[in-house]
C-alpha cells in the first residue's frame, strides 16, 4: 500500500526528475531517491537523475485486484527526456489493464497536452496537473482542460499562496495540501478554504491531504501532529466513477 492518502499503489516505470517551478524546491522524491540509492535499491542507481525502467512495465499485469495506481510518484512521465515511444508503452499497459485506475500527475502540462493532441486518453487514466501558485501552477489548468480525458484533477500541493479564482469547469477532483519536510513553507488556512469553497460551489470533489509541517495556527510542528482536518472536518472526496468528457 502507498503512504499517499489519495491512492493505493505507486508505479514508477520512470524515476528521477528536474526542478521546473517553486513547488519543486523541497521535492520529497529527490530526498527519497537519494536514500534509496544509498540503500542500493534497484532503479535508483542514478539517484535522482532520469532513468527509464522498461522492466517495470509488466508490474500492473501481475496484479489482478483492481487497484488505484499513482503513476511515477518518483518522477514526471512528461518531463523532457522521456521518449514518446516509452510514454506510448506506458499508455498501452494502462489500456490493457482496464481493471486498474491510473492517476498521472505532471508539472509539464504542455508536454502532456501535446502528447495527447492526436492520441486517445485511456478511459481508466486520470490526468492531473500540479497547481502550487499563480505564476507557474494556474496556467497548467488551461493545458489540462484542452485534453479530452474522462477524469481531470488538480494537485494543489504544496499550496504556496492564495490562488484567487481558479478554473474548475471540466475539472472533476481537487487535492489540497501543505508542504512537509525540512524547510517547508507554511500554508494559510484561508488559502485552502478558498479552494474548498470554489470546489463545493462548482460540484467538484475536494480532498484535503495534509497540513504538512505547519498547522492552521501558524505553528511549525510535523505532519502527524497537524493532521488532515480542515476546520475540524476531514475531506476525502474522490471521483466515484470515470466521468464523461466535459
Amino acid at each position: 500500500m502507498s503512504k499517499i492518502e489519495w491512492t493505493e499503489q505507486t508505479w514508477n516505470p520512470v524515476t528521477g526528475c528536474t526542478k521546473v517551478s517553486p513547488g519543486c524546491k523541497y521535492c520529497y522524491a529527490e530526498t527519497m531517491s537519494k536514500r534509496l540509492q544509498a540503500m542500493g535499491s534497484p532503479g535508483y542507481e542514478n539517484g535522482f537523475q532520469l532513468s527509464i525502467l522498461p522492466e517495470r512495465l509488466k508490474q500492473p499485469y501481475l496484479r489482478r485486484k483492481p487497484t488505484m495506481y499513482f503513476v511515477n510518484s518518483m518522477s514526471d512521465l512528461f518531463q523532457d527526456g522521456v521518449p514518446e515511444e516509452f510514454i506510448e508503452k506506458v499508455m498501452q499497459v494502462i489500456e490493457e489493464t482496464p481493471h486498474h485506475t491510473y492517476q498521472i500527475l505532471t508539472k509539464r502540462s504542455k508536454n502532456m497536452r501535446d502528447f495527447f493532441l492526436n492520441r486517445k486518453v485511456p478511459d481508466n487514466a486520470w490526468l492531473g496537473v500540479s497547481v502550487e501558485d499563480k505564476k507557474y501552477g494556474k496556467p497548467r489548468i488551461c493545458d489540462l482542460i484542452e485534453i479530452k480525458a474522462k477524469t481531470r484533477f488538480l494537485s494543489v500541493e504544496p499550496l504556496l499562496e492564495d490562488l484567487g479564482r481558479i478554473r474548475l469547469k471540466g475539472i472533476h477532483w481537487v487535492i489540497v495540501g501543505g508542504e512537509s519536510g525540512v524547510g517547508a513553507r507554511p500554508m494559510k488556512e484561508e488559502w485552502a478554504l478558498k479552494v474548498k469553497s470554489q470546489c463545493l460551489n462548482a460540484g467538484v470533489d475536494f480532498f484535503f491531504k495534509q497540513w504538512g509541517a505547519w498547522g492552521s495556527d501558524g505553528v511549525h510542528r510535523n505532519k502527524k501532529a497537524n493532521g488532515r482536518k480542515l476546520q475540524g472536518q476531514t475531506w476525502n472526496e474522490m471521483p466515484k466513477a470515470l466521468i464523461a468528457v466535459g
